[in-house]
């Protein structure tokens, strides 16, 4: 084991894993990916895909085997990363779509975003990729806090091709309308890499720290990859069922492309002085050949399979090499990992709202192999028959984890510890920690309703 001592953004270290004493500030660059399960990665245990380039960041930095998103659907999880709390008190407790009848999320006014936060740090912070935080003002990119915008505004593609959804288009450069050619991967890894250059470019005197939120559309539907992917997937996993094939392919053609950026991130040496993240939005579609390895349920649900997501970081000379960690980290606790790594003092923010999550950095050093006790809530809100707009909702306090997995669905009670892939309800057999749990729950629905989720007429 080695100690680390963190004083401002001077680390100290004694034992044989030396870290730099003189810091500048780091690069952070965060690579969200959209509906990947669990066991779709090789370092976690995918035994029919390959993922070279993702997993070498856990060989080279940490794996998370507890970590969680805060919502088993896109936006809300989005907005828990990007304010540091839960997404209902964000305003986002669903999905934000094209159609104000389908619509159930709002980001809220009042919100300092972490991109914002970190300008009081002198970073220079772009988004490129996938939004899906807001269709028009006042919730662009540009308007929360991203110096420059590179991207897709909407939820899902229609087509990776053409890039549309509802026959609109959402590509963005800043505020100007593009219509770029080839697959949407494609597109994002390159502007990412052009980007990550320019950022070489600049001279040491006007350098920034930049802050680069890289968030893929793949591996969600519709599923297209690339024919050579599909055929070298083909050929070498004959076993398995079309649809897997077809996934396996487009997230090997995801890890393809997340390569390129990595390595552009070595070749322009930025890499020494960048803290580099990767997760995933929620779990894996399971009717899309998802795999969540062997948690119960998928995206979309309550269960771990729709929650739990692959989570690794690398920052070198910083993390321990293939270092790992069962804490249990969510996705807003990157919004006060990141500020503390930027220079923030922990608890002493400039910001209005309440954060919610709590900063990784003495996980990531290998100084603490806890959190302070929390309860982990989870939000989301749906139309159509099987919600009809009303909540599913789930919190773990401890090892126990109540649930409800449609607004319509029998309440049922877990002991993760005991029973990780939840098999057995105990809801009958220890009622004391049931109504513990049904209490806190009701405390965090209570709250989540003070904020409001519908667009403002």
């Amino acid at each position: 084991m080695w100690e680390c001592i963190l004083i401002g953004l001077t680390i100290m270290c004694t034992n044989s894993f030396v870290f730099a004493a003189e810091l500048s500030k780091p690069n952070v660059l965060i690579i969200l990916v959209d509906d990947l399960g669990y066991g779709d990665l090789s370092i976690y245990g995918g035994t029919d895909v390959k993922t070279p380039n993702i997993d070498s960041l856990g060989i080279a930095g940490m794996k998370f085997t507890q970590f969680r998103a805060n919502c088993s659907v896109c936006s809300p999880s989005r907005a828990s990363l990007l304010s540091g709390m839960f997404p209902d008190r964000a305003g986002v407790p669903g999905v934000i779509r094209t159609h104000a009848e389908d619509s159930w999320g709002y980001l809220a006014q009042n919100l300092t975003l972490l991109p914002a936060a970190l300008k009081k740090h002198s970073y220079e912070s772009t988004a490129i990729g996938k939004w899906h935080l807001g269709l028009e003002s006042p919730n662009l990119p540009n308007e929360r806090g991203f110096d420059f915008f590179h991207g897709f505004l909407g939820d899902m593609m229609d087509d990776y091709y053409n890039h549309r959804r509802h026959n609109n288009n959402y590509l963005r450069r800043n505020s100007e309308t593009i219509d770029p050619q080839g697959h949407a991967t494609d597109i994002f890894s390159d502007w990412a890499c052009d980007y990550l250059r320019d950022q070489a470019k600049e001279t040491a005197t006007a350098k920034k720290p930049f802050f680069l939120y890289l968030a893929y559309n793949a591996p969600h539907a519709p599923i297209q990859p690339p024919q050579e992917f599909l055929d070298r997937v083909l050929k070498r996993e004959p076993q398995i069922d079309e649809k897997r094939t077809k996934l396996v392919a487009l997230i090997e053609h995801l890890d393809a492309g997340i390569g390129h950026v990595l390595q552009t991130l070595k070749e322009t040496g930025l890499d020494q002085n960048t803290l580099v993240v990767f997760t995933s939005d929620n779990g894996g579609q399971l009717n899309l050949g998802a795999s969540n390895g062997s948690h119960r349920g998928g995206k979309g649900e309550m269960y771990e399979g729709g929650l739990k997501i692959p989570f690794l970081v690398r920052w070198q000379n910083h993390i321990a090499p293939s270092s790992q960690t069962e804490v249990q980290g969510v996705l807003m606790d990157l919004f006060p990992t990141v500020l503390e790594i930027a220079g923030a003092t922990p608890g002493d923010h400039s910001f209005v709202q309440r954060i919610d999550g709590i900063s990784l950095l003495n996980v990531f050093l290998g100084k603490s192999e806890t959190l302070e006790s929390r309860n982990l809530y989870f939000v989301r809100r749906e139309g159509g028959i099987p919600f009809g707009g009303k909540t599913s909702n789930a919190l773990i306090r401890g090892d126990w984890k109540i649930l409800q997995n449609t607004p319509f669905s029998p309440l049922e009670f877990y002991n993760l510890k005991n029973d990780p892939l939840e098999t057995t309800d105990l809801k009958t057999k220890a009622p004391q920690e049931l109504r513990t749990s049904l209490k806190q729950i009701m405390l965090n629905i209570q709250e989540g309703g003070r904020v409001p989720w519908q667009t403002p007429h």
